[in-house]
């Protein structure tokens, strides 16, 4: 049976921050500004845009206990829309040609308009997976959009604070999977 403790427990010594650190970004103790659904909702979000198959799986059995099925599906579908928006945002900042930003995207974002849940915890999603696949444009876009509805700074903090201790463990569990083949291949 998954548990908090045995993702935790999982977790090498090397990284024993990532262990502290994810038994409190999880909690609204550590997480201020935010409530259980959009702390598990970034949670799974975060999880899945780190691209750890296992280690998503987990997360979201764990925040089957706080979410609905749309919820879920939500931070899903946060996850797959910001992976195609974020490489096309990205490229339209980074690239030196000013004439690409006035072309259409000509790409479906429908999602966006019709999330499933509140827009605003949607928003709190997509700035999550912004931040862990490195949009500036798309993270200020969503940040913007939150506070100007009412989000406190705090609250973006919280979130992004769980995107990054979400992504850090993803990384660590996959690295320490992927341990004992290197190993026997040397």
């Amino acid at each position: 049976m998954t548990t908090l403790d045995t993702i935790r427990d999982a977790i090498p010594d090397y990284a024993r921050d990532l262990k502290l650190n994810l038994g409190s970004v999880l909690s609204t103790t550590g997480a201020p500004g935010l409530n259980d659904r959009q702390i598990w909702s970034v949670a799974l979000a975060s999880a899945i845009a780190a691209r750890n198959v296992g280690f998503a799986h987990n997360i979201e059995t764990l925040a089957a206990a706080h979410l609905s099925a749309v919820q879920i599906d939500a931070a899903r579908a946060a996850a797959a829309i910001m992976g195609m928006n974020n490489i096309y945002y990205r490229f339209l900042h980074l690239v030196e040609d000013a004439e690409y930003k006035t072309l259409p995207a000509r790409l479906r974002m429908n999602v966006l308009a019709n999330p499933g849940i509140d827009k605003q915890d949607f928003e709190l999603l997509s700035l999550a997976v912004s931040a862990i696949n490195g949009c500036g444009t798309c993270v200020s876009s969503h940040e913007r959009v939150l506070r100007q509805h009412g989000m406190s700074r705090e609250a973006v903090q919280s979130a992004v604070r769980i995107a990054s201790v979400i992504h850090a463990v993803a990384g660590v569990l996959e690295q320490e999977a992927q341990r004992p083949r290197q190993e026997a291949a040397a």
